[in-house]
């Protein structure tokens, strides 16, 4: 009688370590993959820091729009038109005091200056 020349069991273990390896393949690509469980958790992320984001921008268009109300021709806001107009044009009042403070940036540029 003739042996074939892979025994049943070296072609059992050759089966069991091809099964091994496409179970493999296919729980990394799960974990692991564009459509896997850490890319879900990553959107997860950006989606909750995108919704907090716009909650931020439309509380700041709200507040927007609620000034422009108070600009228009047929409701002006006195006190916000002064303030405006005062603002842009640098006029100030004979009693009051100006103190000048440099701008936000013009500050960190020149902590960074300080540290160099």
């Amino acid at each position: 009688m003739s042996r074939p020349w892979i025994s049943k069991r070296t072609k059992h273990t050759i089966w069991s370590v091809i099964g091994a390896c496409i179970v493999g393949y296919f729980l990394y690509h799960t974990i692991q993959g564009d459509r896997g469980w850490l890319s879900m958790l990553r959107l997860k992320h950006e989606v909750s820091a995108s919704e907090e984001k716009l909650e931020r921008l439309q509380k700041e268009r709200k507040e927007l729009a609620h000034r422009v109300q108070l600009l228009r021709p047929e409701s002006i806001d006195p006190d916000l038109l002064e303030e405006k107009s005062r603002e842009l044009l640098n006029y100030s009042k004979p009693n009051e005091i100006i103190i000048l403070t440099p701008a936000p940036e013009a500050e960190a540029n020149g902590e960074k200056q300080k540290n160099k």
